[in-house]
């Protein structure tokens, strides 16, 4: 993949972008992040407005993702995930791409800004709720949380195989930081997925795992109440 990446634009707007980050770097913010635990190879601290403002200046190009994902700081590869193709990403590319993810706000840039909009964004996210390492299974439920809210032409059928995959999930209280919020955006969507969502989401309740019972009631407190009934019957009939 070199010779994509020997492209004297590419390297231009590549090196202007990094002329542009160094001065936006905010030590207070690397500090606080690392004091959560949240470690990069680079960080400058940049924030995300910033970031999604700088990267309006620029149209998607996929060898200059390539070049500021493969840099490797935070910022770059986060302007990686809003520069990006999304018709141009390959499986190769998404796979390699999410198995090196280092920290959840990686996983969640890259799902919202890019990989749900790729052509083979379910088929992804189906399997990467079924791998092993605990970023790829988060990536997985983002993809399809954001699918839930985004995607408004596909049926409902395709969401579906993912209520077969939530018990597993369910029980791994690392997974608690998103799988609550991903269930909550799909039963969101519509009347009939509601429906659905309800209905699993009690199942969840008697499964023999203290961290999917928690789950199970922080999804049917938010969910499970008149107003939302009545607020998903106003947004399906819209």
């Amino acid at each position: 993949m070199d010779y994509l990446l020997d492209n004297p634009e590419a390297e231009r707007i590549f090196q202007e972008i990094l002329s542009k980050i160094k001065p936006l770097q905010n030590g207070e913010v690397v500090n606080s992040m690392q004091k959560r635990g949240v470690e990069y190879k680079v960080n400058l601290g940049v924030s995300i407005p910033l970031l999604r403002q700088m990267a309006s200046d620029y149209q998607q190009n996929h060898l200059l993702a390539l070049k500021l994902w493969n840099k490797q700081w935070r910022e770059t590869m986060i302007l990686a995930t809003l520069l990006e193709v999304p018709e141009e990403v390959t499986e190769n590319q998404m796979d390699f791409w999410v198995r090196n993810f280092q920290t959840v706000e990686i996983a969640e840039q890259a799902a919202m800004n890019l990989l749900s909009k790729t052509g083979f964004a379910y088929q992804k996210a189906f399997e990467y709720c079924t791998g092993k390492k605990l970023l790829v299974k988060i990536v997985g439920l983002l993809i399809i949380g954001r699918l839930a809210l985004t995607d408004h032409e596909s049926p409902d059928e395709k969401f579906d195989p993912f209520f077969e995959l939530m018990p597993p999930l369910s029980k791994d209280p690392q997974l608690s930081i998103v799988f609550p919020r991903v269930f909550i955006q799909i039963g969101m969507r519509n009347s009939n997925l509601y429906s659905v969502a309800i209905c699993h989401a009690k199942i969840l309740k008697t499964i023999d795992s203290k961290t999917a019972q928690e789950n199970a009631e922080h999804i049917l407190g938010d969910l499970d109440c008149e107003e939302i009934r009545t607020m998903i019957k106003m947004r399906t009939r819209v």
